[in-house]
């Protein structure tokens, strides 16, 4: 009896994991466990089912300042891990000494990447390359997807994406949540250190941010990877 017990316990469990989420994925290649789709871009990038944080296309996940990996409360300034406030200067990602300490570093390294602290190697925030490669060669189409707004976007081989329109977070409130998306690239404003560039997105509008968004903003995260032959 107990034996049988044993049996049925254990088999919903393995139903329980089954039921889980469409953004997991067991197979072995793939060592984050993490769901990727291929939508027949030119590079080869597959880009995330889900968000940093989202169990499922239509969350929103969580949402990160610019180069720091652990969401917060209160998105500010004062609160940003690269902003000395007695020198009120930036201590990193810096091509102008007006803005703070120049290391000229455009790029955020892994370990200030929300998408590889969270996701691991392999896993990485876009660079603003890949934001446009997929603005480029996507058809898109403002949609709801299980009672969410957002933007789906299909790929050359019909395969799809959807990010949702999650807002941001600014100081301690979340905004223009359901209207308007902002997806974080990992590359920095070229003519201001003050910022970082982004993807941006309403009903009638969809690309990355000409001007830019202060870094201290809290934004989601979609991460990309490179396909493995």
């Amino acid at each position: 009896m107990k034996t049988i017990k044993l049996f049925f316990l254990l088999l919903s469990f393995a139903a329980g994991l089954a039921s889980l989420s469409s953004c997991k994925d067991d197979e072995p290649e793939n060592p984050d466990t993490h769901e990727w789709v291929d939508l027949g871009l030119p590079s080869g990038t597959l880009w995330a089912t889900c968000n940093v944080g989202a169990d499922s296309p239509e969350e929103y996940g969580d949402y990160f300042a610019w180069g720091e990996t652990v969401p917060k409360s209160n998105y500010n300034l004062e609160t940003y891990k690269w902003y000395n406030s007695a020198s009120d200067k930036l201590t990193k990602y810096c091509t102008d000494d007006k803005y703070g300490t120049v290391d000229y570093m455009t790029e955020l390294e892994p370990a200030d990447d929300a998408a590889t602290v969270n996701w691991g190697a392999g896993a990485c925030m876009p660079s603003l390359e890949q934001i446009q490669e997929l603005l480029d060669n996507c058809s898109w189409q403002w949609t709801q997807r299980n009672g969410v707004y957002g933007q789906l976007g299909t790929g050359p081989n019909s395969n799809i994406i959807f990010l949702p329109a999650a807002g941001g977070r600014w100081r301690e409130s979340l905004d223009e949540v359901g209207s308007w998306g902002y997806y974080l690239s990992r590359t920095l404003y070229s003519r201001d250190s003050s910022g970082a560039y982004n993807l941006e997105f309403d009903s009638e509008y969809l690309n990355w941010d000409e001007e830019y968004s202060y870094r201290y903003y809290g934004f989601t995260v979609r991460p990309v990877r490179v396909a493995q032959n």
